[in-house]
């Protein structure tokens, strides 16, 4: 019922579609894995708090060098290459970068991390439109058009582009692009960024070239992940702290119920959501609803209209369940983060609405299966659910929502368990 993941296959994938489209060896393999987030589901573009791990499941990209200044991408999921110049990188994204409107010109007050960091805090807005490349190219092109809007030298190259991070999963795979292409663009121009540095690229070509208004935890998960911790990262700070999860030593599995039920970030209830919490924000009269405690709720639903109210709950709520969290790891270790689990999948449902029949039929089921806690995890409206669960009962509970999707008539879900891993790195 289960599958063991393997990495090699992506590998082998990306270096056999580098040498068909040049006829040549490559100049190095990178490669970044995906995420699950552990809890604190839209906190961080609220500037709150998140907990996410670095997934076995990687992205890889395959680079050569070229030497007439042209950028080729191609990837094993879509037929045809895109290419084009270095020099046209500015011009790919306009539609974009227009949308902006006047905040867009921030980008031109600074230099490198200082441009970058100006054009991140403006965000991006709900007019900006579809990318003028294929949505998949966007990704390694709007990394290299971020890096060369940071700073670097950029110069030819072609990029093959291979992954088993499942898409639309929200086990983000786009991160996992990003930051593939970010490290081995990162090496290959010699730009010298940290890896927070690189993770602030992958956010800026999410929101600029693809244009779904992300914050910046899956790039810091894909980046900054560790074997054996997740990642406790203040989304206003950038300060990371790792955090051992423990569910190994402790007998437990973490399972990943991929409902199959794809979503994207960059459509309309994703942006719906964040513009009703910069309400939310704006009636509290403050910065972001990071600056929102659990004791304002009772001011904050008298200001506000039911919708916005519950939608402030979910942040507020959530941000207090991830610092509970890190605080039950550290003190207990995973056996005691069930409940809170299973509080946050309520919370998603309920007041932020974007859970899906399918996600709520993985949680119950698995929950009624015996695991300590499940939860949707990712930007809701389709994509995966987690649960923690014992280790000898992998086949049992994943039996148990195999058969809840057949008798409720979904799709079968893809099923498999996850332990946190490493981050981005070069692997040749």
């Amino acid at each position: 019922m289960t599958e063991q993941h393997t990495q090699t296959t992506a590998q082998r994938d990306a270096v056999a579609l580098f040498e068909t489209l040049t006829g040549h060896a490559p100049d190095g393999l990178w490669s970044a894995p995906g995420r699950v987030n552990l809890i604190g589901e839209h906190t961080d573009y609220n500037e709150g708090f998140v907990l996410p791990f670095a997934i076995p499941h990687r992205t890889v990209a395959v680079v050569g060098r070229r030497d007439d200044g042209r950028i080729r991408v191609a990837s094993t999921f879509a037929p045809d290459a895109v290419e084009v110049g270095v020099d046209e990188l500015d011009s790919l994204f306009p539609a974009l970068r227009q949308a902006q409107g006047p905040k867009a010109g921030a980008e031109g007050t600074g230099t490198g991390a200082e441009a970058q960091a100006e054009a991140e805090a403006q965000g991006p807005t709900a007019e900006a439109q579809k990318p003028t490349v294929p949505e998949w190219a966007a990704y390694p092109l709007g990394v290299a058009w971020a890096l060369q809007q940071a700073g670097a030298t950029a110069s030819g190259v072609d990029i093959a582009i291979a992954s088993d991070v499942p898409v639309g999963a929200g086990l983000s795979s786009s991160a996992a692009i990003e930051g593939a292409a970010a490290s081995a663009l990162n090496d290959i121009w010699g730009a010298g960024l940290d890896r927070v540095a690189l993770a602030r690229i992958g956010r800026r070509a999410e929101n600029e070239a693809v244009g779904a208004p992300t914050g910046i935890m899956d790039q810091m998960a894909s980046m900054l992940g560790e074997p054996d911790a997740a990642i406790f990262l203040d989304c206003r700070s950038l300060e990371a702290l790792p955090v051992v999860v423990g569910a190994a030593p402790a007998g437990l599995a973490i399972l990943v119920m991929d409902t199959q039920v794809q979503h994207a970030h960059s459509t309309g209830g994703y942006r719906e959501r964040r513009e009703s919490c910069e309400r939310g924000a704006a009636v509290m009269g403050v910065p972001s609803l990071r600056d929102v405690s659990v004791t304002d709720l009772g001011r904050a639903e008298e200001l506000m209209d039911d919708v916005t109210f519950r939608r402030v709950r979910h942040i507020v709520t959530e941000n207090q369940r991830v610092l509970d969290t890190v605080r039950v790891l550290r003190e207990q270790g995973a056996r005691g983060i069930g409940d809170l689990l299973v509080a946050s999948h309520a919370s998603m449902r309920d007041d932020f609405e974007i859970s899906v029949p399918e996600l709520d039929t993985a949680v119950e089921a698995a929950l009624a299966a015996g695991a300590i806690g499940a939860r949707m995890t990712g930007g809701g409206f389709g994509g995966a659910a987690i649960a923690l669960i014992e280790e000898d009962s992998v086949d049992a509970v994943s039996d148990a929502v195999a058969t809840a999707f057949a008798e409720r008539g979904f799709a079968a879900p893809h099923l498999f368990t996850v332990v946190p891993s490493a981050g981005a790195q070069r692997d040749a």
